[in-house]
């Protein structure tokens, strides 16, 4: 058991989970403060997961994840941050979809963990 990973799995599931599902809920009424955050939370994942992505590339191991966030999760954070809050629906609900994906992935996950 890593408690690494429990704590990935846990702040997935807690934090990010919450903050998409909170912002595919809220839409267009958040404070425009929030968007900047977001925007910028979409550069850091993009270049974390750039990072994460290279070093998985030397050591031959599958950098799947680490794309997924560089080029689904990143882009679709960028774009509500930069566009605050004049987006489609589309948007929203994509991130919605990813919140709620991502406490699924990360409860399953965890619970495999534990079990080690």
């Amino acid at each position: 058991m890593s408690y690494y990973l429990i704590f990935v799995h846990l702040f997935h599931i807690i934090l990010i989970g919450g903050l998409f599902i909170y912002v595919g809920i809220k839409k267009t009424s958040l404070k425009s403060y929030f968007y900047n955050w977001l925007f910028g939370l979409g550069i850091f994942l993009f270049i974390y997961h750039g990072y994460k992505t290279y070093l998985k590339f030397i050591n031959k191991k599958n950098p799947w994840i680490n794309l997924f966030h560089m080029f689904i999760v990143s882009p679709l954070l960028i774009y509500i941050g930069l566009n605050k809050g004049k987006v489609n629906n589309l948007y929203y609900e994509l991130l919605l979809m990813l919140g709620f994906a991502a406490i699924g992935y990360h409860t399953y996950y965890l619970l495999l963990d534990i079990q080690m």
